[in-house]
């Protein structure tokens, strides 16, 4: 067995890089960055009001004057007006500031009579009161956005303000996820006492979808040798990627190691010292695609999934990698056996302290009903047995 740190970095260096392709601005979201977005215009590209009143000279405000002859009107999207000696200009928000004008006093401080506006007695203000300066949220040509950016509706409004209508992304995988096992019977058909309703395979299109992977696709495949290799060959000159689930112990019945050795998948590695998980099967196919044989049991194919294969897709996407996140123990946990424990929890609140990660104990790796309502799981290191409650976990979301 291979340590879970070294199964990581062996799959990660494995990972080929997909292509990339140009989509239109609309079907960026959710999609990996390519390219650098960098700034049209100035941001903003004038000297921006603020607030819906008058826009003056402060200089007179400074020496008494509190009544203004009102000019004009200026709205958002007019062309900047010249402001004229001892008038104002009434202005809306958003509009540019009038040449001549660095004060705005709110509509709320005036009183308008007579085609003037006169400012409340007792008002303060300051020059460059409510303008939003040119060019200080960023300068043109400042870089917004970068590869390796996860595109989220925040960052399309970016993009849209610098005059993009497309943007380069990385290319959508092919993903298939196989169900293997003669016991599996899916949602809807009948079911005889002696089967299990299909979890695994929904379980893991859900979760590549959650995690931007939504054109994955889903087989089951009964326990028979020539029909795996048959099906499997099919899925794996149409993939770049084939997370199976199922069939890769020990038993008679787990065919798949001999089946991908068969179609010339290369195997980087079989088993991992972790818990739940610990029979996880990786290798290579012949045209570069890569390979992910899960342990049937419902727990350990989601944690194998969310731990290995999400972080091998992002990886061949050019997803930036986040800083790890930790969390510390709610309670107790004594775990003894030397393997790497990724244990579920749940998130605790915490007023002014660390993220608290509260145990969730599974009956078995069979038991997924568990893990609803968990955030995720923690890592607990192979080398110890005994993690007191304040124990500092890597936490991994699902």
């Amino acid at each position: 067995m291979i340590t879970t740190a070294a199964a990581h970095d062996a799959i990660l260096a494995a990972m080929p890089a997909f292509d990339s392709n140009t989509v239109p601005v609309d079907q960026a979201t959710g999609r990996i960055l390519r390219q650098s977005v960098m700034a049209e215009r100035d941001q903003p590209p004038f000297d921006r009001v603020m607030m819906d009143g008058i826009a003056i000279k402060f200089s007179l405000f400074n020496a008494g004057t509190r009544k203004f002859p009102i000019q004009s009107t200026q709205n958002a999207g007019d062309e900047r007006q010249l402001l004229r000696s001892g008038n104002c200009i009434e202005i809306m928000t958003g509009a540019s500031l009038p040449e001549g004008a660095d004060c705005i006093v709110p509509v709320e401080r005036i009183t308008v009579r007579d085609g003037s506006a006169e400012i409340e007695a007792g008002y303060v203000t300051e020059e460059r009161q409510f303008i939003h300066a040119r060019a200080s949220d960023h300068a043109k040509g400042a870089v917004l956005l970068t590869p390796g950016t996860r595109i989220s509706p925040m960052d399309i409004a970016v993009i849209t303000s610098c005059g993009l209508t497309e943007v380069q992304v990385a290319r959508s995988p092919v993903v298939r996820v196989i169900s293997t096992g003669n016991e599996l019977v899916p949602a809807g058909a009948p079911i005889e006492p002696h089967q299990i309703r299909m979890s695994n395979g929904p379980a893991i299109i859900a979760m590549l979808g959650q995690h931007g992977y939504a054109t994955s696709e889903h087989d089951h495949i009964k326990d028979d040798l020539a029909l795996l290799k048959e099906r499997i060959a099919t899925h794996l000159d149409e993939t770049d990627l084939l997370v199976l689930s199922g069939g890769v112990s020990m038993g008679k019945a787990d065919y798949l190691p001999q089946v991908l050795e068969d179609l010339g998948v290369k195997v980087v590695f079989h088993k991992v010292s972790q818990r739940p998980g610990k029979p996880m099967w990786f290798g290579i196919g012949p045209t570069m695609q890569a390979v992910f044989a899960l342990p049937g049991n419902p727990v350990s194919t989601l944690v194998c999934c969310r731990q290995y294969v999400i972080p091998a897709l992002n990886t061949a996407s050019g997803l930036s990698e986040r800083p790890p996140e930790f969390a510390a123990l709610a309670q107790d946990v004594t775990f003894k056996p030397k393997l790497t424990c990724f244990l579920p929890v749940k998130l605790v609140s915490s007023v002014g302290g660390p993220v608290l990660a509260m145990p969730v104990h599974t009956n078995t790796s069979g038991d997924f009903a568990s893990l609803s309502g968990t955030d995720g799981y923690v890592e607990l290191a192979r080398e110890e047995s005994n993690f007191p409650t304040g124990t500092a976990v890597r936490l991994h979301r699902w």
